[in-house]
């Protein structure tokens, strides 16, 4: 394992964190159906042990993960000696409309301490920032005042946020000079953060990435076509993708939603290599044929996050765009068709399919990436009926 300096923290972070968001589940599906149900309790407090016992030392979760579970979890993993073992990062729920006083701030962060069964949090983020947030919820509740009050109480040592916005509000957050730290997403597919990055690094802040396999659609088997550029020899997407990140000296630690012991050990051993942040020639170019292929597969650049669920109709917003990435980019129709006609169905796939749209727009302002939810739901009942 290879260690970096988290910004002017002198935390000593592992290159790779442990992202809590796509825990074990009890009814474990593939990454892109069940990233967010029950979890296997078991299971996942194992994965996170192994990972520490690894060299693992980055723990990230949020209160709002596997509906509000996972951070018992984590908490509960972290008993019998490993909470010392490791830097664990938590964040507010700011961006849930529950969220909504002043006083939430010591509210909810009080609950996380007790979730998590910790009498501090190393990292306190505010999560999923945008420029909305940012002016009508921090600086409207004055909550940096109110973090640096807690911070004082020892309640949390180093202040972050995560962040879903344009290149331009990131960097207007990181010069108002409140945070330690910040979490953003960069990986091969998605570049736009890639100066502020640099920028932040400059100014003496950690950087942590989340998404270096773009939510899963840089992970597992590559499309047929591309499989002759990407798994020759250990250059598969999830190698190749976390690499790309961790070539960046200005990222700290890029974390990983790992599900399974396999996506573990993979990733532990290329983190273990002494060429674990240096490109090849050849990945450079990899690189630049995967960014092309992905950009002529698909225009869906769904993550599976959820940030838009609820629909006020139970639209099955994520599993619907999930499944025409596996239509359009790994060329698997049948799984694809299968899954869509089965909304509402079975179970496991709850909720209803895009008919049900009834075009309010409440999910699109809460999307990460800008997509046009309205138009693509429609485009994906084309494709998965057609």
């Amino acid at each position: 394992m290879h260690y970096r300096t988290l910004g002017n923290t002198r935390i000593t972070t592992s290159v790779l964190g442990f992202g809590c968001m796509r825990l074990p589940t009890r009814e474990q599906g593939d990454q892109f159906t069940f990233p967010h149900g029950p979890i296997n309790q078991e299971k996942a407090i194992h994965i996170i042990r192994k990972g520490i016992e690894a060299g693992i030392n980055y723990i990230d979760t949020a209160y709002t993960y596997h509906e509000e579970e996972g951070e018992i979890i984590v908490g509960m993993a972290l008993k019998d000696g490993y909470r010392k073992k490791v830097t664990l990062a938590t964040k507010a729920p700011v961006r849930m409309d529950y969220y909504c006083e002043a006083e939430h701030f010591e509210k909810y962060l009080d609950d996380q301490l007790q979730r998590l069964s910790v009498d501090f949090i190393d990292i306190y983020l505010f999560h999923g920032i945008n420029a909305t947030l940012w002016e009508e919820k921090i600086k409207k509740f004055d909550l940096i005042e109110r973090a640096r009050c807690a911070q004082e109480e020892g309640k949390f040592k180093y202040l972050g946020f995560s962040f879903h916005d344009k290149p331009e509000v990131l960097k207007e957050i990181i010069d108002s000079s409140h945070f330690e730290m910040m979490l953003v997403q960069y990986n091969i597919l998605d570049r736009a953060n890639e100066e502020m990055i640099a920028h932040a690094a400059k100014k003496g802040l950690g950087v942590a990435v989340m998404g270096p396999n773009n939510g899963g659609k840089l992970a597992g088997e590559p499309p047929l076509e591309m499989q002759p550029w990407v798994t020759e020899g250990r250059a598969n997407f999830v190698d190749l993708s976390l690499k790309f990140v961790l070539s960046n000296q200005n990222v700290s630690v890029a974390l990983s939603g790992m599900g399974s012991e396999k996506m573990l050990d993979d990733n532990v051993a290329l983190v273990s290599d002494k060429n674990y942040d240096k490109l090849t020639d050849t990945e450079k170019e990899r690189i630049h044929i995967i960014e092309a292929k992905f950009k002529e597969l698909s225009n869906t650049i769904c993550t599976v996050c959820r940030y838009c669920m609820p629909c006020p109709n139970e639209v099955n917003i994520p599993l619907i765009f999930a499944s025409v990435i596996r239509h359009q980019v790994y060329g698997n129709k049948k799984t694809a068709t299968w899954a869509y006609s089965n909304i509402g169905k079975v179970r496991w796939f709850p909720g209803k399919d895009a008919t049900a749209c009834l075009e309010c727009g409440e999910c699109e302002p809460k999307c990460p990436q800008h997509i046009p939810i309205i138009d693509q739901l429609k485009e994906a009942h084309r494709i998965l009926t057609g």
